[in-house]
């Protein structure tokens, strides 16, 4: 299990759940979020827990330049780094995106190229180690496009391919790389979608997650439910399924 673990989004609802679990366990945790106050309600409750050390900075994760010294902070402040989750993100708007490529640049830039830059020199430290766990939350929405959220769907599905190719070539170094593929969870995030039966909580996410780390799989979806659903999906040919209103 992860003991020294960047948490990046610390504040999201998902990886507020996962801190709790981790702090349970006793991890020393580095938590980055925007916002200072959520941050510390959240770092206050995971000593509460029984977290073995606690250590918070409040940046805006959308400056790539700040996150090489993000990371080399992080590894001083807890004496080393073997875990990072990756938990940070934005839904965006698809009306807005599809009439302004601005809109979709700022869906790209958080849930991709963000996450590209941290999940670099994070993959190199923990090559070097030849040991550590990087955990991703990605999502079903980007196992294939819909005209409902394909903007979002993109920043995820080239967010996967990269996972897989990263996940390859660390494999031989012993490091982990988890990609979670949640469905429909019930947070801020998703506050104006009508709620129904494949809505998770926060927390069951959180526990996949740990249940992940724990039996080192490679790709999780969450909950479980969501495999085959995504498979029939993936597997409708593409004449049908662009006559489709997903």
């Amino acid at each position: 299990m992860m003991k020294k673990v960047l948490v990046l989004g610390a504040t999201s609802a998902i990886a507020q759940a996962t801190v709790r679990l981790l702090a349970a366990r006793g991890a020393a945790l580095y938590l980055v979020g925007r916002n200072p106050e959520r941050l510390q309600a959240v770092a206050q409750d995971a000593r509460t827990r029984g977290a073995a050390r606690v250590e918070t900075e409040a940046l805006d994760l959308d400056d790539l330049a700040r996150h090489e010294a993000l990371v080399t902070r992080a590894e001083e402040a807890l004496g080393g780094l073997d875990g990072a989750l990756l938990a940070h993100g934005i839904l965006g708007d698809q009306a807005q995106a599809q009439g302004s490529y601005a809109e979709t640049e700022k869906v790209l830039h958080t849930n991709f190229l963000s996450a590209v830059s941290l999940l670099t020199p994070l993959a190199n430290r923990f090559e070097s180690q030849k040991a550590g766990t990087l955990v991703v939350i990605s999502s079903v929405a980007g196992d294939r496009g819909r005209q409902s959220n394909y903007v979002y769907g993109a920043s995820k599905g080239a967010l996967n391919v990269f996972l897989q190719g990263l996940r390859n070539r660390l494999a031989r170094s012993g490091v982990a790389v988890v990609t979670v593929k949640p469905g429909f969870v019930d947070t801020p995030m998703t506050a104006a979608m009508k709620k129904n039966p494949l809505f998770a909580s926060p927390e069951a996410v959180a526990r996949g997650i740990v249940r992940a780390v724990e039996t080192r799989q490679d790709e999780v979806y969450l909950p479980d439910f969501w495999r085959p659903i995504m498979f029939l999906i993936r597997g409708i040919p593409e004449r049908v399924f662009k006559r489709l209103k997903l």
